[in-house]
Protein backbone atom coordinates (compact mmCIF):
# COMPACT_ATOMS: atom_id res chain seq x y z
CA UNK A 1 0.00 0.00 0.00
CA UNK A 2 3.12 2.19 0.62
CA UNK A 3 4.36 2.02 -2.53
CA UNK A 4 1.04 2.51 -4.13
CA UNK A 5 0.88 6.16 -2.50
CA UNK A 6 3.98 6.82 -3.55
CA UNK A 7 3.79 6.57 -6.60
CA UNK A 8 0.28 8.32 -6.77
CA UNK A 9 2.51 11.24 -4.98
CA UNK A 10 4.78 10.67 -7.90
CA UNK A 11 2.03 10.88 -10.78
CA UNK A 12 1.06 13.96 -8.73
CA UNK A 13 4.42 15.56 -8.41
CA UNK A 14 5.23 14.98 -12.06
CA UNK A 15 1.80 15.61 -13.68
CA UNK A 16 2.12 19.48 -11.99
CA UNK A 17 5.28 20.13 -13.30
CA UNK A 18 4.60 18.14 -17.01
CA UNK A 19 1.88 20.62 -16.66
CA UNK A 20 3.93 24.03 -15.82
CA UNK A 21 6.34 23.10 -18.18
CA UNK A 22 3.95 22.71 -20.80
CA UNK A 23 2.09 25.85 -20.46
CA UNK A 24 4.81 28.45 -18.71
CA UNK A 25 7.91 26.67 -19.92
CA UNK A 26 9.74 30.21 -19.11
CA UNK A 27 8.50 30.63 -16.07
CA UNK A 28 9.57 27.53 -15.00
CA UNK A 29 13.19 27.56 -16.20
CA UNK A 30 13.72 31.03 -14.77
CA UNK A 31 12.19 29.88 -11.33
CA UNK A 32 14.68 27.11 -11.64
CA UNK A 33 17.64 29.90 -12.38
CA UNK A 34 18.25 28.77 -15.93
CA UNK A 35 18.12 30.80 -18.88
CA UNK A 36 17.26 29.44 -22.10
CA UNK A 37 17.36 30.97 -25.37
CA UNK A 38 17.52 29.92 -29.02
CA UNK A 39 14.97 29.23 -31.78
CA UNK A 40 14.41 25.92 -30.23
CA UNK A 41 14.28 26.79 -26.38
CA UNK A 42 10.47 26.39 -25.56
CA UNK A 43 10.16 23.76 -28.11
CA UNK A 44 12.62 21.84 -26.03
CA UNK A 45 11.54 22.67 -22.64
CA UNK A 46 8.49 21.85 -23.45
CA UNK A 47 9.45 18.55 -24.37
CA UNK A 48 12.05 17.33 -22.09
CA UNK A 49 10.56 18.79 -19.14
CA UNK A 50 6.80 18.91 -19.55
CA UNK A 51 6.52 16.07 -22.10
CA UNK A 52 8.68 13.02 -20.38
CA UNK A 53 6.99 14.34 -16.68
CA UNK A 54 3.14 13.81 -18.31
CA UNK A 55 4.42 10.29 -19.72
CA UNK A 56 6.09 9.54 -16.31
CA UNK A 57 3.33 10.75 -14.72
CA UNK A 58 0.71 8.48 -16.48
CA UNK A 59 3.31 5.56 -15.89
CA UNK A 60 3.57 6.30 -11.94
CA UNK A 61 -0.55 6.68 -12.32
CA UNK A 62 -0.62 3.50 -13.55
CA UNK A 63 0.95 1.57 -11.04
CA UNK A 64 -0.88 3.15 -8.44
CA UNK A 65 -4.36 2.28 -9.77
CA UNK A 66 -3.28 -1.12 -10.97
CA UNK A 67 0.10 -2.31 -9.03
CA UNK A 68 -0.38 -5.71 -10.29
CA UNK A 69 0.35 -4.83 -13.99
CA UNK A 70 2.08 -1.36 -13.78
CA UNK A 71 4.05 -0.98 -10.61
CA UNK A 72 7.19 -2.89 -11.46
CA UNK A 73 7.73 -1.15 -14.69
CA UNK A 74 6.59 2.57 -12.85
CA UNK A 75 9.37 1.79 -10.28
CA UNK A 76 12.07 0.75 -12.93
CA UNK A 77 10.90 3.85 -14.73
CA UNK A 78 11.70 5.53 -11.85
CA UNK A 79 14.77 4.39 -10.79
CA UNK A 80 16.23 4.95 -14.30
CA UNK A 81 15.14 8.59 -14.45
CA UNK A 82 16.02 9.53 -11.00
CA UNK A 83 19.10 7.20 -11.04
CA UNK A 84 20.24 9.44 -14.21
CA UNK A 85 18.87 12.81 -12.31
CA UNK A 86 20.91 11.59 -8.94
CA UNK A 87 24.02 10.85 -10.82
CA UNK A 88 24.45 14.04 -12.80
CA UNK A 89 23.81 15.83 -9.61
CA UNK A 90 26.48 14.44 -7.82
CA UNK A 91 29.12 14.94 -11.09
CA UNK A 92 27.74 18.18 -11.11
CA UNK A 93 28.70 18.77 -7.72
CA UNK A 94 31.86 16.82 -7.61
CA UNK A 95 32.74 19.18 -11.08
CA UNK A 96 32.38 22.36 -8.25
CA UNK A 97 29.00 23.98 -9.75
CA UNK A 98 26.88 25.67 -7.08
CA UNK A 99 23.70 25.07 -7.45
CA UNK A 100 21.12 27.39 -5.65
CA UNK A 101 18.49 26.58 -2.98
CA UNK A 102 16.20 25.99 -5.91
CA UNK A 103 19.14 23.69 -7.18
CA UNK A 104 19.49 21.50 -3.91
CA UNK A 105 15.47 21.02 -3.62
CA UNK A 106 15.24 19.68 -7.11
CA UNK A 107 18.62 17.51 -6.52
CA UNK A 108 16.79 16.53 -2.99
CA UNK A 109 13.58 15.41 -4.79
CA UNK A 110 15.47 13.85 -6.96
CA UNK A 111 17.95 11.94 -4.93
CA UNK A 112 15.06 11.07 -2.34
CA UNK A 113 12.78 9.45 -5.16
CA UNK A 114 15.51 7.80 -6.41
CA UNK A 115 16.41 5.96 -2.57
CA UNK A 116 12.99 5.09 -2.11
CA UNK A 117 12.14 4.04 -5.76
CA UNK A 118 15.13 1.55 -5.00
CA UNK A 119 13.50 0.09 -1.42
CA UNK A 120 10.49 -0.54 -3.02
CA UNK A 121 11.98 -2.40 -5.83
CA UNK A 122 13.69 -4.17 -3.10
CA UNK A 123 10.46 -5.00 -1.02
CA UNK A 124 8.73 -6.08 -4.36
CA UNK A 125 11.33 -8.57 -5.25
CA UNK A 126 9.38 -10.99 -3.33
CA UNK A 127 5.86 -9.85 -4.51
CA UNK A 128 2.96 -10.22 -2.20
Amino acid sequence: MLIRIFLAFIAVSFLGFGLWSLVDPLGMTSRMAVSVSGQNALYEMRGAFGGISLGGALLAAAGALRPARYERPALWFLAAYMGGYTLSRIFSVVAGDSPTVTGWAFGGFEVTCFILTCIALRVRRHPE
